[in-house]
């Protein structure tokens, strides 16, 4: 019963640090380009937007692993090793 609960504490902290951290920069004043971009996962397949070519790529190979692992995750219990 600890674990789930440190968990949701431990999501809660680093939601709150990157807000923190959005804030701080913002504060600081300086125009920097902002480049960022989102994977959306509906279903089993995962779905990339991205400000630029490069942040999309990255994003579409941090999918596509995070993916394999879930999958390699869900099969686990069915495999004897």
């Amino acid at each position: 019963m600890l674990v789930p609960l440190l968990l949701i504490l431990a999501g809660f902290v680093l939601v709150l640090t990157g807000v923190t951290l959005l804030i701080l920069g913002m504060l600081r004043g300086e125009k920097e380009e902002v480049k960022g971009g989102v994977v959306l996962v509906i279903g089993p397949l995962p779905v990339v937007f991205g400000s630029d070519e490069k942040t999309s790529s990255i994003l579409m190979i941090l999918a596509i692993v995070l993916t394999l692992l879930a999958v390699i995750l869900f099969l686990l219990p069915w495999w004897r090793l």
